[in-house]
């Protein structure tokens, strides 16, 4: 009997593993589905966000410019540090919203492009200033060598009544302020791929565009600002083709952070625009109405135009407010006391 009893055990024991190994191979193959699921949705979501993501590279490459050589690479990590504490806090925001108060993204996303294009009314005001009033070359290059930061850190320094150490702090802050605007309208774009799907892809798809957007862009962002290196060490090489090729990246690169400079102040109209005019129904409707169907060349650039030109309108009118607000400030501060 206990003979018996003890085989029946086995048996049992034996079935019970038959069917561990049953569930097992089960849950494999449907965490391979999904897993394949979650990979197909993220490169779909990917695609959706291509032009985001382009502005997003022009934008905080041109951000990171003009910091001193030995110190860019630390200003990116820095950035890109932000930008990944930027993701951890919008993937599970855009969660939670999308579930209790959908409603609220757009008004949101429409804040976050007043404050960009904001920011790139200013930054053509600092420009125009600082061109009118010219600048001593020597001077600012012998402050920035006592200083340890770029000649352009010491002349936005003084546009702006600042140290020029605090400007490159202040500069970090602001290329991981405007990413966050960034990440966020791209997160929404792909949230909005995946809104039927359960939570636990949304959930993936969302920590995985988040990861490869940063990987991503803030990769191609060192190499850019280390473009002039890679150029030196080029030309050290004992291949003529290798020393010209090294030769011509040392004599593009300026020329290139000129481009991004332009390139990423006007992201910030286009982006930021994008963002207001999705937010407000009549222009978007009449873009959809009568832009749109011609195709071709007018519907590929027209909205763009509508959208630099209402991000240029309200960032400029957000410039106004805030200076009559900072006008009237001291003086109820004053009063105050």
């Amino acid at each position: 009997m206990a003979g018996a009893g003890l085989l029946m055990l086995l048996d049992d024991i034996a079935a019970l593993l038959d069917d561990v190994a049953l569930m097992t191979k089960v849950a494999a193959r449907k965490s391979a589905a999904m897993a394949d699921d979650v990979s197909v949705m993220s490169k779909v979501a990917m695609q959706k966000t291509a032009g985001v993501l382009g502005d997003d590279l022009a934008l905080n490459a041109e951000q990171v410019a003009g910091v001193r050589a030995s110190r860019e690479l630390p200003v990116v990590w820095a950035v890109a540090k932000g930008s990944l504490l930027n993701k951890v806090i919008l993937v599970p925001a855009f969660l939670l919203i999308s579930v209790f108060i959908p409603w609220l993204i757009t008004p949101l996303l429409m804040v976050g492009g007043a404050f960009l294009c904001f920011e790139g009314v200013e930054k053509i005001l600092h420009s125009l200033h600082q061109r009118r009033n010219g600048h001593d070359v020597v001077q600012e290059t012998a402050q920035a060598q006592a200083q340890g930061v770029a000649p352009s850190s010491v002349r936005q320094a003084k546009a702006l009544h600042l140290e020029p150490a605090a400007y490159e702090k202040e500069k970090v802050s602001g290329a991981i302020r405007t990413d966050f605007i960034l990440s966020a309208e791209i997160l929404a774009i792909a949230l909005s791929t995946v809104a039927t799907e359960p939570v636990t892809k949304q959930v993936a798809v969302l920590v995985v565009v988040a990861l490869a957007i940063t990987v991503f862009v803030y990769g191609i962002v060192a190499g850019i600002v280390r473009m002039d290196d890679v150029g030196l060490w080029l030309m050290r090489k004992p291949s003529e083709a290798m020393q010209s090729l090294g030769r011509g990246l040392i004599a593009f690169t300026p020329w290139l952070m000129k481009g991004l400079s332009i390139v990423g102040t006007a992201a910030m109209f286009l982006v930021g625009g994008s963002l207001l005019v999705h937010g407000i129904a009549p222009i978007q409707t009449w873009v959809d109405a009568v832009l749109v169907p011609p195709g071709g060349v007018v519907a590929a650039l027209a909205p763009l135009l509508v959208h630099v030109g209402v991000g240029a309108v309200i960032g400029g009118v957000v410039v106004l407010v805030v200076a009559a607000w900072k006008r009237w400030r001291p003086n109820t501060a004053g009063q105050s006391h």
